[in-house]
């Protein structure tokens, strides 16, 4: 009964986790990061577009407040709107002290700003990047610092077979106390004991069969803290991400929304644009419809992609605004300053999660969320673009404050069992997780993908079922791998997207269903809430 003890466990290492580590470890808090893969695999280090806060003179707290409202369509938190946006400015600063270096640019009187560049559903330019590859300048600053902290200990190769919790005492509510770990090179599933635990797992998209994310984005977190009894919300508004590259041997690689925001304009095989018929921002619409508009065409008109245009601008000006995107393409003997991109949608981010308050706490004792995992009530029915990475450094700052008052009373967690292994045995047929794997996916994105339906939905479902009980049946009798972890992770985030999508009797947002296309206004919208 030998194992690690620390002040704080957050799982996950994207911009939330490293984020809050590095704030609780200056203040003396022994953490430890655990990442599924290596540090640099989550889908922080693969965001392209940037970090939405207000810096522009003729931009304002209101405006960057309204726009996420509205691209919410009705279902934000206000309060945790505003919350967000208010600190927008700070969070960049402290990126900026952690080293990040964001692109800017010279004025006339020889002074340097930060570039600001603008996306869907923005009214005014507000998005401070660092060229078009973000993510990996924050991730690499980040993890460099976590790195050098000694109040940091980081695990890579960790998988989290479940979390460890009991009875609050003199209470009837939960607390968290630690978690069974998979340490993947050495096949072990391990205990790690913490007065803290704090998930920062990312999202579910790898649940779609066509996603934008790397491939640790199996709603871990999202399910770990279902089975241990947290509520969750929203999870029927899956947000697509209207250009990732058609190639096939592209695999999962992002347009960035900036090439729309710069003037890239979405067109057919002939050349003619589309996205006037759609909205009148056109290419800015919010994510939801410029992938609906783009799903529809190549449903209609029986194409398989269709085309985001960027080459009527300079050489100079494409090559210097997006270098990885220019680089990328070249490999596929595509030269965006010459000819179109053929694009089409991908599952992108996930707009629910865990419920949480305003401080990332959950519902259960000690165990916090932050980050894509988590639902706060900023995104809503959808979220606007490069406020996801906000999130990220908000509520990293806030879990950050209410652990730090609460720390100190919170006592050691009591001694806990080893993994139990001896009634299990390694498998001979892996071949059915792999098989699985490929049928959940398939028909999710067939199913409960950018347009639904009550029949697609319920045949979904019937599947989910059928599944859930071959994948309980294998997790029962076979030691445990991290592609099975993901895989029953996965079962279940489907079955709580589906059921969080039949609930919804009306079109919304992300959610759009044929047989409710319209948006129910006779009452005050609901936020989905599933309970254990």
């Amino acid at each position: 009964m030998r194992y690690d003890i620390y002040d704080v466990l957050i799982i996950g290492s994207g911009a939330a986790g490293l984020s809050l580590a590095l704030k609780l470890a200056d203040q003396s808090v022994h953490v430890a990061v655990l990442s599924k893969f290596a540090l640099t695999e989550g889908s922080t280090f693969y965001a392209q577009g940037g970090i939405s806060a207000v810096f522009d003179r003729g931009d304002s707290i209101e405006s960057h407040i309204e726009d996420t409202l509205n691209a919410g369509a009705g279902l934000c938190d206000p309060e945790i709107v505003r919350l967000a946006v208010t600190y927008g400015k700070n969070s960049i600063n402290w990126l900026r002290e952690q080293g990040v270096a964001f692109t800017e640019e010279t004025k006339t009187n020889g002074e340097t700003k930060l570039h600001l560049t603008k996306e869907g559903g923005h009214s005014h330019r507000r998005v401070v990047h660092a060229g078009d590859a973000t993510g990996k300048a924050v991730s690499l600053s980040l993890i460099d610092r976590a790195k050098e902290h000694p109040n940091i200990s980081l695990c890579e190769h960790n998988n989290v077979v479940e979390l460890i919790t009991e009875k609050t005492p003199g209470s009837f509510a939960k607390r968290v106390i630690g978690a069974y770990v998979l340490d993947i090179k050495k096949s072990h599933v391990k205990t790690i004991a913490a007065r803290v635990v704090v998930l920062a797992t990312g999202g579910a998209n790898k649940v779609y069969q066509y996603s934008t994310n790397p491939q640790s984005a199996t709603g871990d977190g999202i399910a770990l803290a279902w089975r241990a009894g947290c509520r969750v919300s929203n999870m029927e508004f899956m947000q697509f991400h209207p250009t990732s590259l058609y190639h096939p041997n592209a695999g999962s690689f992002l347009i960035s929304e900036a090439v729309r925001g710069e003037g890239g304009k979405l067109v057919l095989p002939d050349g003619s644009s589309f996205m006037q018929h759609y909205d009148p921002r056109g290419e800015l619409a919010p994510r939801d419809i410029v992938a609906r508009a783009i799903d529809h065409e190549i449903k209609k008109r029986g194409i398989d992609c269709v085309y985001l245009d960027i080459s009527h601008k300079p050489t100079s000006f494409v090559r210097e605004h997006f270098p990885t995107i220019y680089e990328q393409c070249l490999k596929y003997d595509i030269d965006i300053t010459k000819q179109p991109i053929p694009v089409v949608p991908a599952a992108h981010y996930t707009c629910g999660g865990v419920k949480t308050d305003s401080y990332a706490r959950t519902d259960i004792n000690n165990l916090y969320a932050i980050g894509e995992v988590a639902s706060t009530g900023l995104h809503g029915a959808n979220r606007m673009a490069s406020n996801s990475l906000l999130e990220c450094l908000v509520f990293a700052d806030r879990a950050n404050i209410a652990i730090l008052k609460t720390l100190a009373d919170i006592p050691a967690p009591p001694a806990i069992r080893d993994w139990d292994e001896s009634q299990v045995s390694d498998s001979d047929e892996e071949v059915v997780v792999s098989h699985n794997w490929d049928e959940l996916r398939r028909f999710m994105w067939d199913y409960v993908g950018i347009v639904r339906s009550s029949k697609r939905l319920y045949r979904a479902m019937s599947r989910v079922e059928l599944l859930k009980r071959e994948i309980a049946e294998y997790y029962g009798n076979f030691r445990v791998t991290s592609d099975l972890l993901e895989l029953r992770n996965l079962v279940i985030v489907a079955e709580l997207i589906i059921r969080c999508a039949q609930l919804r009797k009306e079109s919304r947002g992300l959610h759009y269903t044929l047989d409710y296309p319209e948006t129910d206004n006779s009452k005050p919208p609901q936020n989905s809430i599933l309970t254990p």
